[in-house]
């Protein structure tokens, strides 16, 4: 007779994750010319945006390439943005998938948080060697900060696509709400400048933004030289936090309903 394995339920979510994580880049990308425009498109507008900014300025911002300077302020957006974008409508774009006890909505979300957060890496490693070919100075003075500010900005989308993927299931205007807010963000977020460039009384107005912070603080590990001002590690990471709490408590209010929906 067989015998019938018990796995436990970790090992269950785990393969849950995996088998949708499959799903979305088969739904996404059909074929390995559609896989490889995933790393593709963000490489090159980032490239060219940071290209032609460093042909402008032609030298140094404030002591580090400022090449490397837009290119980590637009790997740190493109992560939040792209996260935030893919895990805000992944309990909607999945439903279907709820009639399956084993499945449940953060299984969905955390794979389409997987997948985006691969894509950045990829995506960053050819930047990497775009760069060391075209002969810009490459430093990275504190790796483990750098990885920490991208963990940061992951979280932060991840947290507020958990919230706005359940609020979806209530209030359908949601999406409507997302893109007003997500619309300045490429602007008021310190990608094309820094918060040195601006007089101090203003900085309260744009240093509420976590994304500065963290788009700062990266730039400070990879030269150590830049000394980012107006920023807080303290202040990110209570922010991340907070959010990330947020989230799982509102999940764990509302997923029934939303599945029952």
């Amino acid at each position: 007779m067989a015998q019938v394995k018990a796995r436990a339920p970790v090992k269950v979510w785990q393969d849950v994750v995996f088998a949708i994580f499959i799903r979305e880049i088969r739904s996404k990308f059909d074929d390995k010319v559609g896989i490889s425009w995933a790393v593709i498109q963000p490489v090159s507008f980032i490239f060219i945006l940071s290209f032609i900014r460093g042909r402008m300025d032609g030298g140094l911002t404030h002591t580090m390439p400022t090449f490397i300077f837009m290119m980590y302020g637009m790997i740190m957006i493109q992560l939040f943005l792209s996260t935030l974008a893919s895990t805000a409508t992944a309990i909607h774009r999945n439903k279907a998938l709820f009639s399956f006890r084993q499945v449940q909505p953060l299984s969905a979300v955390m794979a389409n948080a997987l997948f985006e957060i691969l894509v950045k890496v990829a995506v960053i490693i050819v930047l990497w060697v775009a760069v060391y070919f075209i002969g810009v100075e490459m430093r990275l003075d504190d790796p483990l900060m750098v990885l920490l500010m991208l963990l940061n900005v992951w979280l932060l989308a991840a947290s507020l696509g958990l919230i706005m993927a359940l609020a979806k299931e209530f209030v359908v205007e949601i999406d409507k709400i997302r893109n007003l807010i997500t619309r300045p963000m490429f602007f008021i977020s310190g990608v094309f400048f820094s918060l040195q460039d601006i007089s101090e009384q203003y900085w309260p107005f744009l240093n509420w933004n976590p994304l500065v912070h963290s788009i700062e603080l990266s730039r400070q590990a990879a030269y150590s030289g830049y000394q980012a001002q107006g920023v807080s590690l303290t202040y990110l990471n209570l922010t991340t936090m907070m959010l990330l709490i947020t989230a799982l408590i509102f999940y764990q209010l509302s997923w029934r309903q939303v599945v029952s929906r």
